[in-house]
């Protein structure tokens, strides 16, 4: 568990573009300002942030201009993780140097039909490489996305060979019992568990979860932090079905990157927040 925590509730930051597909940084600035505001933390470069469509200089002078506006780094996890071992150990190493409390670590997800001793060999050479006492990582479970599945065993492994590096986990299965059953090995090790959405908040928090990291925080931020602050409210149930529901509509109205946008472009009164890099597509009105 780090020390300082990270926020309970963090919104993976979506990424504006000029109308050339080049990041509006000074947007993006101003997005990250409001979710602060709203009393979340940032995931820079998390799948809803477009990561894999952001090269690897676009990763590093996003994240300095972060730092250089004053966005306090007790706030930040940043996503690192690649197909590329030089390149999620760059990523890495930037990230705690710049004092990063966590990195938010994909496996490298190209290759499909892993085997455990492969997933763990590739976060292990990860951890041996930035040889570094300050590194936290997050494991990024996603295999909707990424074809390839954290199991309990790569915990196991991870956790015993690594316990300060390995931090918790990012566990967005979107199956509750796929969750409870990563949850309780990290739980029961002492380590962060994040839920991929907000459905599944009060369930993870009551099993010792620490909060969630989603995407729909992006555009309804302060009332997922206030349930996460709150789970014991009288109505807290009632907040859990209206975020799920929420949730739901953007899940049910297109690509969740694309309808996010969508909705920051109306909430800004900006189109621009619209753009999304190929092969996404953009969400009109």
């Amino acid at each position: 568990m780090t020390d300082p925590q990270l926020p309970r509730v963090l919104a993976p930051v979506v990424t504006p573009f000029f109308s050339d597909l080049e990041i509006d940084t000074p947007r993006f600035l101003e997005h990250c300002d409001q979710l602060v505001q709203s009393g979340a933390g940032l995931t820079l470069f998390g799948t809803n942030s477009e990561a894999n469509s952001l090269s690897l200089s676009e990763r590093g002078e996003l994240l300095g201009a972060v730092l250089a506006h004053g966005i306090p780094t007790k706030l930040l996890i940043v996503g690192t993780g690649t197909c590329s071992i030089p390149e999620t150990v760059a990523l890495t190493e930037e990230a705690v140097h710049a004092g990063c409390p966590g990195v938010l670590m994909l496996p490298t997800f190209f290759y499909k039909n892993q085997t455990t001793a492969g997933v763990v060999a590739y976060f292990s050479e990860i951890i041996e490489r930035v040889a570094d006492g300050r590194l936290r990582i997050y494991l990024y479970n996603i295999p909707s996305l990424s074809g390839v599945s954290i199991s309990t065993e790569v915990v196991r492994q991870l956790a015993d060979r690594y316990p300060t590096a390995i931090a918790g986990l990012k566990e967005s299965s979107g199956d509750w019992a796929t969750t409870q059953v990563l949850m309780q090995e990290a739980v029961e090790r002492g380590l962060d568990v994040y839920v991929g959405s907000e459905r599944f908040l009060l369930q993870a928090l009551a099993a010792g979860g620490r909060g969630c990291i989603s995407a729909t925080a992006n555009v309804n931020a302060r009332a997922i932090v206030d349930l996460a602050d709150n789970p014991e409210r009288a109505d807290a149930n009632d907040k859990q079905r209206g975020l799920a529901a929420m949730r739901t509509a953007f899940e049910n109205s297109g690509s969740l990157i694309s309808v996010v946008k969508a909705n920051l472009a109306l909430r800004y009164g900006h189109d621009g927040w619209r753009r999304v890099r190929p092969p996404l597509q953009a969400i009109s009105r």
